[in-house]
Parts: structure tokens; C-alpha cells; sequence
């Protein structure tokens, strides 16, 4: 297995995943994730960073998925749960993204963020080193129930966005649209860049033989 390569690709999935949340996080006006929904609710009810929350959170949904079943758990789901947070937190630090100007420029902004969202998760889930905390808990609830994925997904985020909702967190139309522009760029990167690592890995076959 070449380790650089997927190493690679998922230190930069990460970061690119980072700078989208955080550019819809600018734009929150307009509606964001749901499950950004949850850490932005919490940060400005109780304090701390977003980032801090979304660790948090993470965290939370990592003991979960180990108590259900260990199978999603991996060395990218534990490294997610930190890095992602913590570049969120170091991205408003820095404050080189556009923040929103309340005009119709705020849409173009929040469809690019959404759209670098899904490069950057198609791309770090393409390293194959393991599932975000939010997928792999999700996943592990499908295993358990024998319940359809896209089933469990939805009913997923609509309890943390209602949640999120009731704690006072930015809900608007691109709220209930990020899906639909987020997913397909999802796939098509994740397939994509896939077949690559999967290629390198071929070109090195001693490498992925020492792996087993």
C-alpha cells in the first residue's frame, strides 16, 4: 500500500474539506450544514470555537460508533475528528476567506464553499485511512439496523438539524440544498481520485504485499 501517496491525499483532502466548511460558515446567513448547523448553535449558546465543537462532537460520535461496532473506526476517523476542527478554528484565525457582504455575491460564495466541501471530502475519503466520525456513526447505524445508508443519512441530519434548530443554530434554504450540490462533486472526486491511489498501489505491488 503506498502510504506517502495516501497520506498525501488525505492531508489535503482534509484541508481543502476545512476551508469549505469554514467559507459556509462565513455565509451562515444563508444556511449551512446540519451537522455545522450543531457547532455553530453551540459556540455562540455555550462558548468555546466552532472548531472546538466540532472536535468535541466528533468525539462523541467515535465512542459511539466503537460501543456499536469497531469496523469504521480507523486511523483517518480519529485524525479527522482533530484536524478538521482544528483548521476550521485556524482558517477564522487567520481570516483569509470572504466573509459575507449580505449581497448576492454570499450565493456564489456559499456554492463555491459547498462545492470545495466536496472535492475535499471525495478526496480525503479516497486515501482509504478510514470514515469521518459522521459517516462511520452513520454507517454503523445502518450495519446494526440492516437499515438502508441514504435511509439513515436522512434521518440522521434531520435530528441534528432540528436539534441544532432548537438550540438557536443558522438554518436557511442552502440548509436544505447542500446535499444536492455537495454530493454528486462528492462521488465524482472520491471515484476519480480513487482509481489513482488504487493504480499507485499496483505500480508498487511489494508495497501493498508488505501491508497485508
Amino acid at each position: 500500500m503506498n502510504y506517502p501517496l495516501r497520506l498525501a491525499f488525505y492531508f489535503i483532502g482534509v484541508i481543502v474539506f476545512s476551508a469549505g466548511i469554514t467559507l459556509t460558515i462565513n455565509m451562515q446567513h444563508l444556511g449551512i450544514h446540519p451537522w455545522d448547523v450543531l457547532s455553530v448553535a453551540f459556540f455562540e449558546k455555550v462558548g468555546l470555537s466552532i472548531g472546538s465543537w466540532n472536535i468535541i462532537i466528533s468525539a462523541v460520535l467515535i465512542i459511539i460508533t466503537w460501543i456499536i461496532g469497531k469496523n469504521y473506526i480507523k486511523l483517518g476517523t480519529f485524525l479527522n475528528a482533530i484536524l478538521v476542527g482544528l483548521f476550521v478554528d485556524l482558517y477564522r484565525w487567520m481570516d483569509i476567506l470572504p466573509n459575507a457582504t449580505h449581497t448576492w455575491i454570499d450565493f456564489l460564495f456559499i456554492i463555491l464553499g459547498i462545492v470545495i466541501m466536496g472535492f475535499g471530502g471525495g478526496m480525503y475519503n479516497a486515501a482509504g485511512l478510514g470514515a469521518g466520525p459522521r459517516d462511520g456513526f452513520m454507517l454503523s447505524i445502518a450495519e446494526k439496523l440492516g437499515a438502508p445508508i441514504g435511509r439513515v443519512r436522512i434521518i440522521t441530519e434531520c435530528s441534528v438539524l432540528v436539534i441544532g434548530l432548537l438550540i438557536g443554530g443558522p438554518v436557511f434554504i442552502f440548509t436544505f440544498i447542500f446535499t444536492f450540490i455537495q454530493s454528486p462533486i462528492f462521488q465524482f472526486t472520491y471515484l476519480r481520485l480513487g482509481k489513482v491511489v488504487l493504480r499507485r498501489d499496483y505500480k508498487h505491488p511489494e508495497r501493498a504485499s508488505n501491508a497485508k
